[in-house]
Order: C-alpha cells, then sequence, then structure tokens
C-alpha cells in the first residue's frame, strides 16, 4: 500500500521550474517508489544494478541515447560520468523535468551536481513518513507554534492516542514497515537488513573501512547521544578511533541521511553562546533497534525515553519543512555557558518561537524558565512559545506559552 507523500507537490513545482530534480535521502525512505507513483509513465533506472551500472560509466552517451528524457534514474551517484551528458542534455533540449536523479548518498551527489549541474538542478530532501502522512491527513504547513496554525493542525489534524505515538516512534518510520501490518519481529528483522546492506553497500562506497566493528560501535554510539550536544572525543574514545576519523564517519553518517546536526543559535552580541552543534539520530526505529530496545515499554521505561522522544518530535518538525521544499530549515538549539538550554527555536522572519519538549503530560513553568534569555537579542522578538509534550489537549501554559499535545504537530 503506497502512502501519499507531502513533499509530491514540490517534486511537481520544480520538475516544472527545471530540468533536473534531484532527490537525496537515507535508503528506503521512499525515493524512487514516490516517483515511480507521480511519474508512472516516465522511464525508471536503477544503478543498483551491476550491469546497467557499468554500461552507464562505459557508455554514457550510449546510455542516454537508449534512456531519453524523462528519465527517473535511482543512484546516480553510483556512475558519476553520467553528470556532463545530464548537463549537455539539459542544456541543448531545454526540456523541463527531464531528469529524476535519486541518491542515499548525498556527499557525493551535492559534490557532482555542485561541479556540472550547478542552476539546472533543484534539491529535494526527503525522509521517512511523518505521523501526519502516516495518519492519511492532507495538512502540509511546516510547523510554527503559533496560535492559527496550530488552530489549522487541530482542524486537519490526528487523534490522541498514546499508545500509537509511542508504537510508532519504537517501530520507526520507514515507508516498508507501513506497508503491512508488522510484529516486532518483522520490525527487528527489518532493521537487520537494513543495517547491514547500509554497511555493505553506502559505507563501503564512501569510506574505505577496514575495522567494520568499530564502525558499527561508532554507529551505535552515535545512537545513544541522540539529543545531546555533539561530543566527537567522547564518541571517539567510546569506538576506539581518533577525533579525525570520526569526524570523518559523522559527515557519512550525515550525508547518509541517518542523522541531523543542528546548529546553535548564533548572536554576535553574545559570545557566552555554546557553539558545538546537537546531534539527533533521524529515524527513532533504527535507534531503539541500534540500542537494544526490543519493545516500546522497554523503550519508555528507559533512561534515553527523553532523548528518544525529543529525537522524535524535532524529526516530526524537520520533516514537516523537507516536506515544503526546505532544505536549509530555520531550525536551532539555545544553550549559553551558564547552560540555560532551549530545545528548540525556530527562527520565522524577525521572530524566534522557542519550544521545549517534554514527556511530561503535566508541564510547568519552570520548564520555560530559559526562554528569557532570547528576550533581548537585538533585532529579533520572541514569538508564541510552546511545551511540546505527552498532554492530552492544547492548554495556555503563561500568555506566550502553549502545552501542545505532541499530535499536534
Amino acid at each position: 500500500m503506497y502512502i501519499k507523500r507531502h513533499i509530491e507537490p514540490v517534486v511537481k513545482r520544480l520538475a516544472n521550474r527545471k530540468p533536473v530534480v534531484v532527490l537525496t535521502g537515507a535508503r528506503q525512505v521512499g525515493k524512487s517508489t514516490m516517483l515511480k507513483q507521480v511519474y508512472n509513465k516516465i522511464r525508471y533506472i536503477t544503478l543498483n544494478r551491476p550491469i546497467i551500472r557499468q554500461s552507464a560509466k562505459d557508455n554514457p552517451s550510449l546510455f542516454f541515447e537508449a534512456n531519453k528524457p524523462p528519465v527517473i534514474v535511482d543512484e546516480i551517484q553510483k556512475a558519476a560520468e553520467l553528470f556532463d551528458y545530464i548537463k549537455d542534455i539539459a542544456d541543448e533540449e531545454k526540456i523541463k523535468g527531464g531528469f529524476f536523479l535519486t541518491g542515499s548518498q548525498s556527499l557525493t551527489l551535492m559534490k557532482n551536481i555542485s561541479d556540472s549541474l550547478a542552476g539546472r538542478a533543484g534539491v529535494i530532501k526527503l525522509l521517512g513518513l511523518s505521523m501526519r502522512e502516516i495518519s492519511g491527513i492532507s495538512f502540509r504547513e511546516p510547523f510554527l507554534p503559533s496560535i492559527d496554525l496550530i488552530k489549522k493542525i487541530e482542524k486537519n489534524g490526528i487523534n490522541f492516542n498514546y499508545t500509537k505515538i509511542i508504537s510508532n516512534i519504537h517501530k520507526g518510520f520507514f515507508p516498508e514497515l507501513y506497508e503491512t501490518e508488522s510484529n516486532l519481529y518483522d520490525v527487528s528483522d527489518f532493521y537487520s537488513s537494513y543495517f547491514q546492506t547500509y554497511i555493505e553497500k553506502d559505507i563501503k562506497d564512501v569510506l574505505n573501512i577496514k575495522d567494520e566493528l568499530a564502525f558499527i560501535k561508532f554507529v551505535k554510539t552515535a545512537a545513544s547521544l541522540t539529543g545531546e550536544m555533539l561530543n566527537i572525543s567522547t564518541i571517539a574514545e567510546a569506538c576506539g578511533k581518533d577525533v579525525k576519523t570520526v569526524q570523518r564517519w559523522l559527515s557519512v553518517l550525515e550525508s547518509s541521511g541517518l542523522i541531523y546536526l543542528l546548529e546553535p543559535y548564533h548572536n554576535n552580541f553574545n559570545k557566552r553562546l555554546i557553539k558545538a552543534p546537537k546531534l539527533y539520530f533521524l529515524d527513532t526505529g533504527l535507534a531503539c533497534w541500534l540500542l537494544g530496545w526490543n519493545t516500546p515499554e522497554q523503550l519508555t521505561n528507559g533512561a534515553m525515553w527523553g532523548h528518544i522522544f525529543e529525537t522524535f518530535v524535532f524529526g516530526e518538525i524537520l520533516k514537516s519543512y523537507y516536506n515544503d521544499g526546505l532544505v536549509k530549515p530555520p531550525l536551532y538549539y539555545y544553550r549559553d555557558k551558564d547552560k540555560n538550554e532551549i530545545d528548540l527555536l525556530i527562527l520565522n522572519g524577525e521572530t524566534l518561537h522557542p519550544i521545549e519538549i517534554k514527556t511530561s503530560s503535566d508541564p510547568t513553568k519552570v520548564m520555560i524558565s530559559a526562554f528569557r534569555c532570547i528576550e533581548n537579542i537585538p533585532g529579533k522578538k520572541t514569538g508564541t512559545g510552546a511545551v511540546i509534550c505527552l498532554a492530552n489537549e492544547r492548554l495556555p501554559l503563561t500568555d506566550n506559552v502553549w502545552i501542545l499535545p505532541v499530535h499536534l504537530i
């Protein structure tokens, strides 16, 4: 069963403007499936097949003689020889929406695009399914804790169901897990296969890793630090590698769409701000599997439940921006050297919206004490804030801060 993706209108919009549309994202988040659904009459080719990949590398001109645009090419980064030919065809034929290219390794992909297709390609990022998509609602505006948008979400939104929310957080958001009913064994089997495929294909394509066990330990350590400030030394110590190696491995996790490094909000007038980014694992199900939480109950009873819940909320908000075509969403966090921290800041024009993320169902004003730290930032206004949590209904916490149930994001 295909679940309609909110990013579909963005793909169509870019295809009307650009000769090349590039869709990046982690393996198996549904890039090719979505393109084949939207453009079901366009020829589809995957470079995952060795014989096709070798043909493309050996004879790129003949490759496009046999596969004239419009065409979908999956895992395009596996045959970099094609990029110059795509450029030439795009310039000569001037066909909008002539090439739809996908890739699960954006580090390699984006370098080729910047070298060969600058100005010719529209780039989109796709993550796993959102709760909005799973629930079948059509509302797709990027999240803001403004009262007008919250009311729109309430009108179109998801009914609160604690058990379902926890189950989905534990299961994760890869489309294959929602095609049919899946049990805990199915979920475990999926992630075991997924991770092995990731190691064998994506990682070996990019990194010459001789110590596979150290890399696996590195990924598990990164998962255990989701929702925390990035400390490269801690990760290096845990996996027994030097800092430069860990930095390189982190860049591959990021470009593979498995993690997101949330930058702190910087204010040139305040030198007391922390500069390190915050690390988020982008699929909570994969994080749970890596960390050995086999059931939703183990997850919610564990010491990391708060970090996983924060990771889930951040991921849903990030999806709402990616699904609107914003590849660099205005999302930040705040922390200063006095340990005042705000989980998430959304910059909307000149207005900063502060957000705290809590597993509580009954938030208190103490939880938003750090919101005062952004009130006097030059040139910025403080907008409506929220505590996103497991409450059943939306309630005011202060004049300008809402208690916001998680199903309303």
